[in-house]
């Protein structure tokens, strides 16, 4: 499971962050808003990089970009493996997104809490995380639908509903016939 995981979460994550790149892309068209440079000015900080004022190298700032987008997609990748697939899946690992980006920028000192944003500021970043995240859990979902349920979803399949007392899946029935290899 988890070397499908890795590759399929790759996968999903490319897809999910060029899908958020474009969407950026037309928003700023629309808005004006310039890009923005702090993947750059993190992977710096994160790295011992030298760092420069104003405009970053374009390298840097796409290997930040969508390193983070292709990795944090073996994490939605392994939500869809194990049976967390869909829409409420997905609203999940917006917040994941979210996270990960505030602690990589505030522990570097790069950002501020986004409790400290303009509103627009923050409602814009909030889109463009949740089509990342969205466009990414449809690409997983898609690919780990492929193996058919995952072992959360034969669990739920064998009683549905919520029971006091029903236990887990003997392991031969939580991974399938192949044994979730």
């Amino acid at each position: 499971m988890l070397k499908r995981a890795l590759w399929q979460g790759l996968l999903a994550g490319t897809a999910g962050g060029v899908v958020m790149t474009l969407g950026e892309k037309i928003e700023q068209a629309v808005t004006g808003r310039p890009d923005s440079h702090v993947p750059a000015r993190v992977l710096q900080r994160l790295t011992g990089l030298p760092e420069r004022p104003g405009r970053q190298p374009l390298p840097v700032n796409w290997a930040m970009h969508y390193g983070q987008a292709a990795l944090l997609g073996v994490l939605r990748s392994i939500m869809a493996q194990t049976g967390l697939r869909g829409p409420v899946a997905s609203a999940k690992f917006t917040v994941v997104r979210l996270t990960n980006d505030q602690i990589l920028e505030n522990a570097t000192g790069v950002g501020a809490p986004p409790t400290t944003w303009p509103r627009q500021e923050l409602a814009v970043d909030l889109l463009h995380k949740a089509v990342y995240a969205f466009t990414t859990g449809a690409v997983a979902d898609a690919l780990a639908a492929r193996g058919g349920p995952g072992p959360g979803q034969r669990h739920a399949a064998a009683r549905p509903g919520r029971h006091a007392g029903f236990g887990p899946l003997p392991r031969r029935h939580a991974y399938g016939a192949d044994g979730g290899k």
